[in-house]
């Protein structure tokens, strides 16, 4: 099964992330880690942020980055939904 791998960065947290990590790590459906640093200080500084599967989403909110980190694993559960039906139609 699809379990989508977020992480979070502590130095992150004076935003308010680490509310929105909680509320990941309530479901079970979802990796959720968080690092003393994720190496991305410029958006660490600037915004919300998460990295899913590696790939950096960020927002002005925490709010909307919850938003945005959902809409990332429905993006990515999409793609692969597509790129699975390609290869059996091959």
């Amino acid at each position: 099964m699809f379990k989508p791998m977020i992480e979070f960065c502590a130095s992150n947290m004076h935003h308010g992330t680490d509310r929105i990590m909680n509320i990941f790590e309530e479901n079970d459906d979802y990796e959720v880690t968080e690092y003393g640093c994720l190496g991305n200080c410029g958006e660490c500084y600037a915004n919300p942020f998460a990295l899913v599967d590696g790939a950096i989403i960020s927002a002005e909110t925490t709010d909307e980055l919850h938003q945005n980190i959902l809409k990332a694993i429905d993006q990515q559960l999409a793609d692969k939904e597509a790129l699975d039906k390609l290869l059996d139609d091959m």
